[in-house]
């Protein structure tokens, strides 16, 4: 009997698969069952697990000895005899023995009986060190689990690398999925994806939508009614997903995929066109990318340069080794020659949130578990705090600009003290270049604009920056004091709101009226329903993902922007601004045929 399961649309698209199911864990754990001559083998494996993680905790307290209170000293002392108690150890190595359990399931095993019997201890702090076995068997999991993709589950790497062959296509169906792990969808034979927790512009949202993949997310109840192999629809359009649908529906939604592949086909025809209005404005249309190699997609989708590298991708998944300066160095090149002379504006690395660095990789525990990450220790307050890092960075950035042209964006820049020590930081890179003889070029400065208190002093920031790049999706979150990656909250992040609408025209507005350059690279610069909006309000540059392009491409080509006057006004005052808007831009929108979808 088919089943309907409704969660929130986040990129567009019908994907036709079987399902495959990955357990909800914060460490992705395998389960399976090894034959007879493998127990041995299973056992070392979790030997040496715990052995990595000893040396570690050891390296660790050595580090911290001296200047850290003695209580987190004892800490790290409980846990390394946790991990070397002997009877700990025996009772997780009988559940290999005994039950031929792979190491993993043996450690979630013993947790979970170890966790009962803490729960039903009468004292008060003893119960409490029920943290301390999680916490010990988390760090076990992890070190197992560096023996294949970082963070990445089984069966995600089963899609990874299978050859499907004429196989039936697949679907993930996963209660929450990393960004960096979405990044690994571009190699895989997944059509689309679902999961169970997830806003709209979640940064595992916005990477779905990048790479043009149906998906819906916030589908509380998707595990629990999808069965593993399960014929699956998700529709991208409507944030439903059916299980198991009739011959009849999975038919319609076949005929609907079929139409997609037509309009996309349609919408390819643009790609040699400029980007101008019907009255001749020239709109400038960027691209943004996480990768070097996402630059042939923008140079494919007529992208006129990179208007956001989101340089944080480097630094994922890498097991403990952060990129050195060479390395960043040559991707960084690598993007800027790949655009062949078109501007490329690389973003300072712009971690915490939703986007955590590999916790081995950080070498910074103490921030992994900050009660609210989206208003913590992240973005250019990450970069500050990590001096040594942000000048390796600042370094491989500049040094790529002897390459071509590059603009440099700051991301979630708040304060003045934060724009000076920025200033002082690019200083420091470049005269430590200039010392060695390094060859290196000069880039433009700019501001990301995705904090309300950045919007409200802009005419301070525009003493110090060349240009400013509203990021919608943050300023969206802090304007309206809701995480956009909490389903539960989800209902009421609103692009719409008067108040968001207020500060990105006002941004707008201030940087013209100050001859500096202005963008949006936040997911309303490839929302076809902002378009007139933001022509509206004197936006002449957007930055999207190559794939969204060709949409708002075919839309500037139908506007006429004589016509949006009087629509800024309308909507900034209107009770209903979505209403307004949508009402206003369908006004002045040229009719055209069915047939011509790719004319302006």
């Amino acid at each position: 009997m088919s089943v309907q399961v409704f969660g929130l649309p986040v990129s567009r698209g019908v994907a036709i698969g079987r399902a495959v199911l990955v357990a909800s864990s914060r460490v992705d754990v395998a389960h399976y069952f090894v034959e007879p001559d493998q127990i041995v083998h299973e056992i070392a494996r979790l030997r040496v697990a715990r052995d990595v993680v000893c040396a570690e905790l050891e390296s660790l307290k050595q580090a911290v000895q001296g200047d850290t209170p003695a209580e987190l000293v004892a800490l790290l002392e409980v846990h390394v005899m946790l991990l070397n108690d002997e009877v700990l150890a025996s009772a997780t190595c009988q559940w290999i023995e005994e039950r031929h359990y792979n190491a993993e399931w043996a450690v979630t095993a013993q947790l979970d009986a170890l966790t009962r019997q803490f729960d039903e201890m009468d004292d008060e702090y003893l119960r409490e060190r029920k943290s301390d076995v999680e916490q010990v068997a988390e760090r076990l999991l992890q070190a197992l689990a560096r023996g294949g993709l970082a963070g990445t589950s089984p069966l995600l790497r089963q899609g990874l690398s299978a050859d499907q062959g004429d196989a039936a296509p697949l679907v993930l169906v996963a209660n929450d999925i990393s960004p960096a792990d979405m990044m690994q969808f571009k190699g895989s034979v997944f059509r689309g994806f679902v999961t169970e927790v997830g806003g709209r512009t979640s940064h595992t949202a916005i990477v779905a939508r990048s790479l043009d993949i149906p998906a819906v997310v916030g589908a509380r109840e998707a595990s629990r009614l999808v069965r593993q192999d399960d014929w699956v629809i998700i529709d991208g359009d409507a944030g439903i997903v059916l299980v198991d649908p009739s011959p009849m529906v999975l038919e319609e939604y076949r005929f609907r995929q079929r139409q997609g592949q037509l309009e996309r086909d349609r919408l390819a025809r643009l790609r040699g066109r400029p980007a101008v209005t019907l009255d001749g404005q020239r709109i400038e249309l960027l691209a943004n990318i996480e990768m070097p190699g996402d630059t042939p997609a923008a140079l494919d989708a007529g992208a006129e340069g990179v208007g956001l590298f989101r340089s944080e991708f480097l630094f994922m998944n890498r097991l403990g080794e952060l990129p050195d300066e060479q390395e960043q160095f040559d991707a960084y090149r690598s993007a800027v020659q790949s655009m062949r002379g078109l501007p490329v504006t690389i973003r300072t690395i712009d971690i915490g949130a939703d986007k955590p660095l590999d916790r081995m990789a950080t070498h910074k525990t103490e921030h992994d578990h900050a009660l609210n990450p989206a208003l913590g220790l992240r973005a250019i307050r990450w970069s500050l705090a990590d001096p040594d890092m942000f000048e390796v960075q600042l370094r491989a950035i500049l040094r790529a600009a002897a390459h071509g042209p590059v603009r440099l964006l700051v991301p979630m820049i708040s304060h003045p003290r934060e724009i000076q020590a920025t200033l002082e930081a690019v200083n420091r890179a470049r005269a430590a270049l200039v010392a060695t003889g390094t060859p290196h070029g000069s880039v433009t400065l700019g501001a990301m604009i995705e904090v309300p208190a950045a919007a409200l002093m802009l005419p301070r920031f525009l003493q110090h920056f060349d240009f400013v790049s509203i990021g919608t999706n943050d300023l969206i979150q802090y304007t309206l004091a809701i995480d956009r990656a909490d389903e539960a909250v989800a209902h009421l992040y609103d692009p719409w709101h008067p108040a968001v609408l207020g500060l990105i025209a006002n941004t707008i507005r201030m940087a013209q009226a100050a001859g500096k350059g202005v963008s949006v690279c936040g997911e309303m610069a490839g929302d076809p329903e902002f378009t007139e909006v933001l022509l509206s309000f004197g936006l002449r540059s957007f930055s999207m993902h190559p794939t969204q392009l060709p949409s708002i491409k075919q839309r500037i080509l139908r506007t006429e922007l004589s016509a949006l006057a009087g629509l800024a006004e309308q909507v900034l005052t209107a009770d209903d601004p979505q209403q307004a808007g949508l009402w206003g831009a369908r006004k002045v929108r040229p009719a055209l045929s069915a047939t011509s979808a790719e004319s302006p």
